[in-house]
This record gives structure tokens, C-alpha cells and sequence, in this order.
């Protein structure tokens, strides 16, 4: 295959509920993932990856989820979110200096394209992330971290409005998403109105892990012709 390979366009280890939420109500700074949204991640919080990655600690757990939750951050040359995810604030950017939820260092290593109604200079971080901006809706931002991305693939972050938007429009190539044994009540649910079958992620793996199943969708190989 080489290097000139295409970028995937991939969904990792996105969260939801067993009744399909990808995220709790009333996101705050209190609560970035909405009402009871940290119990979605109780798979992923113990994990080897999480620990060192998000806390900056050793340990943690290994074993499959820990395989995926390492595996998600692998081989990514842009990412993309929602501005949800990257920031509690609602309209125009308030003079806040507010540089998302990680830290100095966030754990991107890359260029991180937002989706936002509301125009802002690109953030430079410590260890290589560049936040940037995007005005111009999903097909503007995947067009920008395909310039980027050099081959290497391109993930949606989330939260479950982008991947929403991204699945409907047809672009994901490849989907992991876990199912966490909570349920939330409300919130915003992630297949709602999508047609699942007809976006051609019908391949479907099933793997259990230690505190969540893991789901992968790909598309099967007689449509895409690669094996």
C-alpha cells in the first residue's frame, strides 16, 4: 500500500449509553460530559492509556479496553470536534482565555479542527496541538485535516452532534464505538434518524471488554474492493 494511502476517516472510542446517549444534559464546566456524563467512561478512566494520557499518571489498568482505548489514538494525522467538546461556552467566544479541557499539554500531538459558528484565532499548545478554528461546517474542516493529515487517518472526536453530522453526510469509513453499561435518561441520542444500513457500515465486530462492549464498523470488503 505504500504511503500514499488515503486518509481514513474514523470514529473511535466514542462512548455511548445503553440507551444511546453520547453524552449527559446541561454540559457546565462542573460537568464537561453533561449530568452523569463521567459514568458513560468508566471503562476508559482506569485503562494504562487514560492514566497516562489524560492524568499524567502510571498504571492503570491493561487488557482490551485498554488495546482499543490505546488503538484510538494511533496513526491520527488531524482531528476534528464539535465545539461542545472543546469548550463549555455557548455564542461568541468569550474573552476568557479558555484553551479547552486538557491542560498546557493536550493529548492531540496535531492539528485539532473545531467546528464553531463564531470565528477565533488558532491556539498553539505545548507538545504539538494547534486548535483550529472552522467556520465553514463539516466539509470545510474534513477538507483541512485532509491537507494535513499526509496519509495518516483523520478522527472525529465528537461530541455526538459532529459525529452525527459526519455519519449522515456518508464520510466515516470506519466506526468503534462502546457501549457503556449505564444508562443516562436523556441527553442526545447518537442513531436517532440515521440510517445505519444505508450508510454501508454493515461489518460488524463485537468484542467484549472488561467494563464495556466495544462494536467496530466497517464497510464490507465487496463494496470497497480492498481485500
Amino acid at each position: 500500500m505504500g504511503n500514499n494511502k488515503m486518509s481514513k476517516i474514523k470514529i473511535s472510542a466514542f462512548t455511548i449509553s445503553l440507551d444511546g446517549f453520547g453524552a449527559g444534559l446541561n454540559q457546565s464546566q462542573e460537568n464537561p460530559l453533561g449530568i452523569k456524563g463521567h459514568e458513560l467512561h468508566g471503562w476508559m478512566i482506569p485503562t494504562k492509556m487514560a492514566q497516562r494520557m489524560i492524568f499524567g499518571k502510571d498504571g492503570g489498568t491493561e487488557g482490551t479496553d485498554n488495546d482499543f482505548a490505546e488503538k484510538s489514538m494511533e496513526n491520527i494525522g488531524a482531528w476534528i470536534m464539535g465545539r461542545n467538546m472543546f469548550a463549555p461556552s455557548r455564542g461568541s467566544w468569550p474573552d476568557d482565555e479558555w484553551k479547552g479541557w486538557w491542560g498546557e499539554e493536550p493529548p492531540y500531538h496535531g492539528p485539532v479542527y473545531i467546528l464553531t459558528h463564531h470565528e477565533r484565532d488558532p491556539i498553539k499548545m505545548k507538545g504539538g496541538t494547534t486548535f483550529h478554528f472552522i467556520t465553514g461546517g463539516i466539509e470545510s474542516a474534513l477538507a483541512e485535516a485532509k491537507k494535513v493529515a499526509n496519509g495518516k487517518d483523520i478522527r472525529i472526536l465528537g461530541g455526538a452532534s459532529t459525529i452525527r453530522q459526519y455519519l449522515q453526510a456518508g464520510y466515516v469509513d470506519e466506526m468503534h464505538f462502546v457501549i457503556s453499561p449505564v444508562f443516562l435518561g436523556s441527553g442526545e441520542h447518537l442513531f436517532s434518524g440515521i440510517d445505519m444500513p444505508q450508510l454501508g457500515l454493515n461489518k460488524i465486530q463485537r468484542v467484549e471488554g472488561e467494563k464495556a462492549t466495544h462494536i467496530i464498523l466497517t464497510k464490507s470488503s465487496k463494496e470497497n474492493g480492498i481485500f
